[in-house]
């Protein structure tokens, strides 16, 4: 006979159990166990109590391990210890719990096209803000608990590997779509875009996910994938972009020949203007020598010149000197002579009329009047007559005189 189930799902007792005897003779006696067995059973009980202690980590210790954490916590009075040097640590069963976590450095990847595990997901698809698709073949996210903050983390995520399957999973992917959907697929292949939204996603990622104790120490993002028409006009993109570069290179290649001639240009021009200089300035030392040389020579002539003058004033002045004592002498000889005509005038004027008649000849010819006599007085002023006329009766004199 079955066992009918109840409605909370467990087996309802069969009806006419346990069996009674038959025969109405009365009930069976019941089965009594040993004295010297209660002691075993109660060891036995006391055996099997602290191997399910041991097996729960409630045993009173706990090892822990180089790349572990441990957190005791105390129920009786509501604190934690943290442990992070490497160990046994003892703890009060029932009053006290250990909670050990993973510190080592995880992994957490997006890739392929399902979900694996907790720490291993599909991958992560983006929409760009013009409307257009993206992937990234293999994103990894490197990050480990912070063993300061432990004891946040387990009232926070939990115990064990709780903070490995809760917030990385939760976070990344939202975050990750956010930052690389703010740009267009152009902008995204662009690398400094690209940069600035792996930046920004692990400056945010990192920010959100150390609220609960966990440290991103790394994201991994690969160059995204696009369709292939995407693909192709990014290409193409690129090629031109690489030509603009090429271009600009040789442009940059150009300027700085240009900029090298110009510096050369300017150098040699520099060291003609040097040398012109230099010639202008040997000129003008010459030619202040030959100022100098001249005007030295200037000077001497001068010097010379008024010596000269000087000399010739001097002896100017003498002869002066004498001229002036002989016109001196030569008045007072003539002042003498003028007071001696003043003195002895008419007989001087007599004297002078005799020396100058002395030297007159008279030739006498016959007499004969004249038309226009002249007075004898009259020859020595007026000098002689022409000769023209009849002869006077005085006479004629030598030279033509009367």
């Amino acid at each position: 006979m079955m066992a009918k189930s109840s409605d909370s799902g467990r087996p309802e007792v069969p009806e006419g159990w346990p069996p009674r005897q038959s025969g109405g003779k009365g009930r069976g006696k019941a089965i009594q166990l040993p004295k010297f067995l209660f002691p075993l059973f109660l060891g036995f009980l006391l055996l099997v109590g602290l191997f399910s202690l041991f097996v729960t980590d409630q045993g009173g210790f706990v090892d822990v391990g180089d790349t572990e954490v441990a957190v005791v916590i105390n129920y009786l009075t509501g604190s934690s210890e943290l442990v992070t040097d490497p160990g046994i640590v003892i703890f009060i069963p029932w009053l006290q719990q250990a909670f050990l976590f993973d510190k080592s450095p995880n992994e957490f990847v997006m890739e392929g096209q399902r979900d694996i595990s907790f720490n291993h997901v599909r991958e992560l698809t983006v929409r760009a803000k013009d409307g257009s698709s993206f992937r990234f073949d293999t994103l990894t996210i490197q990050y480990q608990l912070i063993p300061s903050r432990t004891p946040e983390l387990l009232n926070d995520s939990g115990d064990g590997e709780s903070f490995k399957r809760n917030w990385i999973r939760a976070s990344a992917r939202s975050i990750l779509r956010d930052e690389f959907g703010k740009y267009s697929s152009e902008e995204i292949a662009d690398p400094s875009s690209y940069e600035l939204a792996v930046a920004a996603a692990t400056a945010r990622l990192d920010g959100i996910l150390e609220l609960h104790g966990i440290d991103v120490t790394q994201v991994i993002i690969p160059r995204p994938k696009f369709d292939a028409v995407v693909e192709d006009a990014i290409e193409k993109r690129k090629n031109a972009n690489q030509e603009v570069q090429r271009l600009g290179i040789e442009l940059e290649k150009l300027t700085n020949v240009r900029e090298r001639t110009l510096a050369q240009v300017e150098r040699d021009k520099a060291e003609e203007y040097e040398l012109v200089l230099g010639i202008i300035e040997a000129d003008r030392i010459t030619a202040e020598k030959d100022k100098i040389k001249k005007m030295k020579n200037a000077d001497a002539v001068k010097i010379e010149e008024a010596n000269k003058g000087n000399a010739q004033e001097q002896a100017n002045l003498q002869e002066a000197r004498a001229l002036e004592e002989k016109a001196r002498k030569d008045a007072e000889g003539l002042r003498a002579r003028v007071a001696a005509l003043e003195t002895r005038g008419e007989i001087l004027v007599r004297e002078k009329l005799a020396q100058k008649f002395a030297g007159i000849r008279f030739t006498i010819v016959p007499y004969r009047r004249d038309p226009a006599p002249i007075r004898i007085e009259h020859l020595g002023a007026s000098g002689p007559l022409p000769a023209t006329g009849p002869t006077p009766a005085i006479g004629r004199g030598r030279g033509g005189n009367r």
